[in-house]
């Protein structure tokens, strides 16, 4: 189906948006994601340190369990190494924190670690074309900045705002509030689109600015596909329409 990001951008001006002047966007799973997946880089890095074989379904499975179980995560380099060593805990004969996980932290700073999803970048020169500041919120740590740049994603980002620099991570207002203050806009008139309806559209809500779930692989009332539906999603939320 045809995206409105596909209609001639000279057919979209900023009065589409209603109050709407900013808008921002969490990274991992909104903008990029592992590629191929963390399974895959993790079972690479530690083939090549002599642990081969590993199963990449499994490492993913053990990944997304040790995430849950992260609480008050703050994207230091410490509590990363601490959630590789849970997830190849007893498949390795030492931890990953005493032998590859420098390398394996190094190799996330990679760009052909991540894929940029094929949405992002219509959507970012749409936005781009209409005049609309963009920025990034995301809990992250300092290796956002230099990968976004190696990515060709930086160029299009006002700001980009990370939980390691402010202090405070999603879903806490602080962090958006932090946001809306360094581009120089009422929260009110901005919106954040990301995947996570705790870190993402609560967060953002809380702080004031408005906010739209990016369900991918699922659904949800309110909730968006794609990037290339925002148009659309504005129009009906802003009363906005194609001049």
């Amino acid at each position: 189906m045809a995206s409105l990001f596909d209609t001639p951008r000279s057919c979209w001006n900023v009065s589409a948006l209603g109050r709407i002047r900013t808008v921002t966007f969490d990274v991992g799973g909104t903008l990029i994601e592992p590629w191929p997946s963390v399974g895959h880089v993790y079972a690479e890095v530690a083939a090549g340190h002599g642990v081969e074989g590993l199963s990449v379904d499994l490492l993913n499975q053990r990944f997304a369990a040790a995430w849950r179980q992260a609480t008050d995560f703050n994207h230091g380099r410490d509590e990363w190494a601490a959630l590789v060593d849970r997830t190849f805990a007893g498949i390795t004969p030492k931890p990953p924190s005493q032998t590859f996980f420098p390398e394996l932290y190094n190799r996330f700073a990679e760009p052909d670690a991540w894929r940029v999803f094929e949405d992002v970048l219509p959507a970012l020169d749409t936005f781009a074309a209409m005049g609309i500041n963009l920025g990034v919120i995301s809990n992250w740590d300092d290796r956002l900045g230099p990968l976004l740049e190696r990515i060709g994603l930086r160029k299009y980002f006002d700001a980009v705002v990370i939980s390691c620099d402010v202090g405070f991570a999603k879903p806490s207002p602080v962090i958006f509030e932090h946001a809306a203050k360094k581009m120089g806009v009422a929260p009110d008139c901005v919106l954040h689109v990301g995947d996570s309806l705790e870190m993402d559209v609560t967060g953002a809500r809380s702080a004031g600015f408005e906010a739209v779930h990016l369900a991918r692989e699922g659904s949800g009332a309110g909730a968006v596909r794609s990037l290339g539906e925002l148009p659309d999603w504005l129009g009906a939320r802003c009363g906005g329409s194609r001049d």
